[in-house]
């Protein structure tokens, strides 16, 4: 399958990420953020975020992956580190509108999982729905915008 016409994690680069941050029975939160998206040789790639709350009404959140995505493949795994949950495994899938990605905590025994779904609304933009799951429950909710910058 051929990588389609993404340009969010497919290629390198900058992006701004506008958007709330939700959890049960509690005020949603504006966030802001920036994502940084790079290549090294053999279609390595390292994905580096950080998410920052107003007023420092939570700590920033830090994300940063690494992963392999080979030109015309469309599923790709990948090893992320998360501020609040620490070490996390995955796999992406490349779709033509969208690029959806699942993770597992490593050695977890509460079963926290989650999502992120990137959906291309043009070249320059996405949508992003993320998710925490801990033993089947959604704890967190993230959904925003990304801007390439």
């Amino acid at each position: 399958m051929q990588n389609v016409n993404h340009t969010f994690l497919v290629d390198g680069g900058r992006w701004l990420l506008k958007g709330t941050w939700l959890e049960a029975n509690q005020e949603p939160i504006p966030v802001t953020g920036k994502i940084l998206v790079s290549y090294t040789q053999e279609d390595w790639f390292s994905m580096a975020a950080k998410i920052t709350f107003p007023d420092q009404v939570k700590p920033e959140l830090i994300l940063q992956s690494r992963g392999k995505l080979e030109l015309g493949e469309q599923i790709f795994t990948y090893v992320l580190q998360h501020s609040l949950f620490g070490r996390l495994e995955g796999e992406g899938w490349i779709t033509p509108h969208a690029i959806v990605q699942q993770f597992i905590l490593l050695g977890d025994v509460s079963r926290c999982t989650g999502f992120e779904h990137y959906w291309q609304l043009n070249a320059n933009h996405y949508a992003l729905l993320s998710g925490i799951y801990n033993s089947h429950r959604l704890k967190h909710l993230l959904e925003a915008t990304l801007e390439r910058v």
